[in-house]
């Protein structure tokens, strides 16, 4: 799947998902769930190249901020949930984490809305394996066709670079290498 046909798929459930009122990830599967098998699996591969691109410390660190802390999976359900802003966002966040500081959502946790709602959307990871069922009524159709669409497609898996690793902990640090979200969830001068 081309990277501009991904970005319709999220942009289409966005806006399907604030027509109908229904959660993201439910509009999301749906969607999917309307196309070809191998459709779904490349938006899968699709899907985890971005994700996996976002694997890195400062994302983590912007992750850490917003939820007041932030284990493995919470990382992967952040991830997930930067995908399903969009495009446009994604594309700032990975620019540089620190960008979110003027999205919305991070703006009313910052003054007092419960963190650990905000961006954490683990169903969105599940999309793909949610589509595959809906259409099989075999919740591990996903998970084998995957494994032979990996075989088919390998490619070498490189190590990710995550960048420099730092302590979340460290105020100062926290505030030196994402000052404006620092700003927000620490009330440290940016």
């Amino acid at each position: 799947m081309e990277i501009d046909t991904f970005w319709d798929v999220i942009g289409a459930a966005q806006a399907g998902a604030a027509a109908s009122g229904e959660p993201f990830d439910e509009v999301l599967v749906e969607q999917l769930a309307d196309k070809p098998q191998q459709e779904i699996l490349e938006y899968a591969e699709r899907f985890d190249e971005l994700h996996d691109a976002l694997y890195r410390w400062d994302v983590w660190a912007a992750a850490y901020l917003i939820g007041g802390g932030c284990s493995d999976d919470g990382f992967m359900d952040f991830r997930a949930g930067v995908i399903a802003l969009g495009c446009q966002w994604y594309q700032r966040v990975a620019a540089d984490p620190d960008n979110l500081f003027e999205h919305p959502y991070i703006v009313e946790a910052a003054n007092g809305q419960d963190r650990s709602e905000v961006l954490f959307y683990e169903d969105v990871n599940y999309a793909a394996s949610g589509a595959f069922e809906r259409i099989t009524g075999d919740a591990e159709a996903f998970y084998e066709a995957w494994r032979t669409f990996r075989v088919a497609h390998a490619e070498s898996d490189n190590a990710v670079d995550m960048g420099e690793d730092f302590d979340f902990d460290d105020d100062r640090e926290m505030s030196s290498r994402l000052p404006r979200l620092a700003a927000l969830f620490l009330g440290t001068s940016p």
